[in-house]
């Protein structure tokens, strides 16, 4: 069998992991757009949660603004940083909405709990509901961040992955993992096969931001940083297999 298959393995092997937070930046649902949504883009990367659903994973997601709030960027220039943060936080909301809707139209049951209250439009996050939902299957869906400025959404990942009893946080980004420097303007970076969080903190190495990698480590939360684009999907990663980095306790 390829290490790269897409469908899981049959017989006995089981999964790495039994619940799981992915991260997906704001601007991966943006397409070849400035900014704002791209529909066929999102339903795209529905398709892919979809297919990972189906392996029986319990999943959990937390999505970025930046597609939505580059728009706003202007508008925000010169703001208090507070404010400017919570524009941040309803812009992950308009693209968790968007995300829970490409997934109920992919036939995956799907949840939006909001940091911030907002209750005609999404249910309020708390660590039990989450956990209730992820136990029933649903899709559930992290957004706001925390719910205060000057964290960001990879911080916010960490802490709802913790709260809500995940065994790993996938990070989906642009390159298939973690690399010593810059692929994109490095043709001779080389890409970890795992890296611990003392030498992401050490090396710098551009994962997440400090808080959110200090929070991992101190709980022993592991990190796979994978392509989001990446040609076999999402599944492989669940049994070991493709092209990713985990970051794990030293």
């Amino acid at each position: 069998m390829s290490v790269d298959q897409t469908d899981p393995p049959s017989g006995a092997e089981a999964p790495l992991y039994r619940r799981v937070l992915l991260k997906i930046s704001g601007e991966a649902l943006m397409g070849d757009q400035g900014y704002g949504l791209h529909p066929p883009t999102v339903t795209r990367v529905a398709a892919r949660i979809a297919e990972l659903r189906k392996t029986g994973v319990e999943l959990a997601l937390v999505v970025g603004g930046g597609n939505i709030f580059r728009g706003l960027s202007n508008s925000a220039a010169g703001m208090e940083r507070s404010s400017a943060d919570h524009m941040g936080m309803l812009a992950t909301v308009m693209n968790a909405l968007a995300l829970e809707g490409a997934l109920r139209a992919a036939g995956v049951a799907a949840r939006t709990m909001s940091a911030i209250p907002m209750p005609t439009v999404c249910e309020s996050f708390s660590a039990a509901g989450a956990r209730r939902h992820l136990e029933a299957g649903v899709v559930t869906i992290f957004a706001a961040g925390t719910g205060n400025p000057y964290f960001t959404t990879d911080t916010a990942a960490t802490l709802r992955a913790l709260e809500s009893g995940c065994d790993a946080l996938w990070k989906a980004t642009q390159v298939d993992g973690v690399y010593d420097s810059d692929p994109k303007t490095n043709p001779d970076a080389q890409r970890y096969a795992e890296v611990d969080y003392t030498e992401v903190l050490l090396k710098d190495l551009k994962v997440m931001d400090a808080a959110a990698i200090a929070l991992a480590r101190d709980n022993k939360l592991p990190v796979v940083v994978f392509a989001l684009e990446a040609p076999e999907g999402f599944t492989p990663i669940l049994y070991g297999r493709g092209r990713y980095t985990l970051v794990r306790p030293g």
